[in-house]
C-alpha cells in the first residue's frame, strides 16, 4: 500500500440518535459505516471545544518540558505500561515510531501479580504524573469522562443496530473498564529517517475516539486494499472500532488497520486517542446476529501482526503492549519475552 484512495470516510452525527424520528437512520448509516469501513468522522458529539482546545494546549505544555521532566515518569520505571514513551521508544510492527507519548489509565490500585495470578493483571496500577504540571491530569480526567460518555452512548446504538438489546455490551465494562488515553506529540521527520509515526496497527479493544489537533493530517485508513487519508475534519472526533466489535459479530464489523505517517520536517502533530475497553477479566460475547447480517460476517482476522485475536480482552491487550514496549517487558516482567501472553496463572 502506497498512495491514498480518493475516497473519503463518512461523516455521522450522533445528535440524530436523540430524535425518534431519526434515530434509526443514525444506527443504519453507523452499522454500515463500521461494516464497510471500520472508521468514521462522529460530529454531534457533544464535547465542548473549549475542553478540546485545553486538551491540546496542556499536551503542548507537556511535551516543551525538559527532558528530564518527561524522563521522571518513563515508562520503563512503570510496571503497568503507563507514563512517558521517548521519541522512538514504542514499535509497531517490531520497527520504531517516530512519536513520543504519555499513557494515562484508570487511576486504580495494582492487582496481584506472578504466580497464581493472570498475566494481564500488570495492566492495572497507578498512573505517573508529572510534578511540574498539574494541569494534565485535571484536564486528562476530564477529557477521559467527557469519551467515555460517548462511547458508551455509541455502544447502546450499535447494540440496537445490530438487533440486539442495547445494554449486551455492558456487563463486560463492569466497574472497571480498562480504558486508557495516550496524549501524543508526533516530531517532523528527520532528513533520511523513518516516516513511521506509528506503522499500521488495529487496536485491542471495543472502540477508539480520536480528537487531533486541527490541521495536522497523516492518519491512514486501509480501505480496499489502499492507505485512505483521514485527516481532522473541524468539530469531529474519528471513530474506529477495535477488535473486540469483530470478535463480537465474527467479523461483520472489522477491526481496519490504519497507520500516522510523521509530519513533515520543522513541524509536528499532537493527537489523543481515546481507548474504551472493558474490564481485563472480561470475555466479550459473542452476538447472534440477524441472519442477513450474520450472511456477511467472514469470521475474525488475525490482527496486523498476525496473531490470533482473543475475546478474553485481557489477553488480547497485554500482547500488544508486550510487542510495543519491549524496555517495560525487559524491566519488569521478563517471563513475558518469549511472547507467551495467556491468562495463565
Amino acid at each position: 500500500m502506497s498512495a491514498s484512495t480518493s475516497a473519503s470516510l463518512p461523516v455521522l452525527d450522533l445528535s440524530l440518535a436523540d430524535d425518534p424520528a431519526t434515530a434509526e437512520e443514525f444506527r443504519a448509516a453507523l452499522r454500515q459505516a463500521t461494516h464497510e469501513h471500520g472508521f468514521f468522522y462522529l460530529v454531534g458529539h457533544g464535547a465542548s471545544r473549549e475542553l478540546s482546545e485545553r486538551l491540546i494546549s496542556v499536551a503542548r505544555e507537556f511535551f516543551a518540558l525538559p527532558e528530564a521532566a518527561k524522563l521522571a515518569i518513563e515508562n520503563t520505571h512503570n510496571p503497568h505500561f503507563r507514563g512517558y514513551t521517548r521519541v522512538g521508544g514504542e514499535l509497531t510492527q517490531g520497527k520504531v515510531d517516530w512519536r513520543e507519548q504519555i499513557d494515562v489509565g484508570p487511576e486504580r490500585p495494582a492487582l496481584p501479580s506472578g504466580p497464581g495470578h493472570p498475566d494481564y493483571n500488570v495492566l492495572q496500577g497507578p498512573n505517573p504524573w508529572p510534578a511540574e504540571l498539574p494541569e494534565l491530569r485535571e484536564v486528562v480526567t476530564a477529557w477521559n469522562e467527557t469519551m467515555a460518555a460517548i462511547a458508551d452512548r455509541l455502544l447502546r446504538e450499535w447494540a440496537r443496530s445490530l438487533g440486539q438489546v442495547e445494554d449486551v455490551f455492558e456487563p463486560t465494562f463492569g466497574d472497571a473498564p480498562a480504558t486508557l488515553t495516550k496524549v501524543v506529540r508526533y516530531p517532523g521527520r528527520e532528513e533520511g529517517g523513518t516516516d513511521q509515526g506509528v506503522g499500521w496497527h488495529s487496536d485491542p479493544g471495543v472502540l477508539t475516539l480520536l480528537f487531533v489537533e486541527p490541521g495536522r493530517a497523516g492518519l491512514q485508513v486501509e480501505h480496499e486494499g489502499e492507505p485512505l487519508d483521514a485527516p481532522p475534519l473541524d468539530g469531529a472526533l474519528i471513530v474506529n472500532i477495535g477488535e473486540m466489535l469483530e470478535w463480537a459479530t465474527d467479523g461483520y464489523l472489522r477491526a481496519t488497520r490504519h497507520r500516522v505517517l510523521a509530519p513533515e520536517p520543522g513541524t509536528d502533530r499532537i493527537s489523543v486517542p481515546y481507548f474504551h475497553n472493558p474490564a481485563l477479566d472480561a470475555v466479550f460475547p459473542k452476538l447472534v446476529l440477524p441472519a442477513e447480517l450474520a450472511a456477511q460476517a467472514p469470521g475474525v482476522a488475525t490482527d496486523a501482526d498476525n496473531e490470533a485475536i482473543h475475546g478474553a480482552y485481557g489477553v488480547n491487550a497485554l500482547k500488544s503492549r508486550v510487542r510495543a514496549h519491549p524496555n517495560v517487558v525487559e524491566a519488569h516482567h521478563p517471563h513475558l519475552l518469549d511472547g507467551a501472553v495467556s491468562a495463565r496463572r
